[in-house]
């Protein structure tokens, strides 16, 4: 599964959610360990769904940019 993640940058550090999955976070120095982390993240997340007997949302967030006059 391909999931869309959105990070932000923080004061010192990174953070990194995925919308389609409400709770699932993650935090690091760099963008590389966030990566990392988000991926682990989202195994351990999707892991709890499935033991709690929760269906597991299909990935659905699409990312889309525009541009806008400043």
């Amino acid at each position: 599964m391909r999931y869309a993640i959105v990070i932000e940058k923080a004061e010192r550090n990174y953070s990194a959610y995925v919308p389609d999955l409400p709770g699932c976070i993650a935090t690091a120095d760099t963008v590389p360990e966030l990566e990392e982390e988000i991926r682990k993240a989202i195994a351990f997340h999707i892991e709890g769904l499935r033991e709690d007997g929760v269906e597991v949302p299909a990935p659905s967030t699409s990312v889309h940019y525009i541009e806008v006059a400043a």
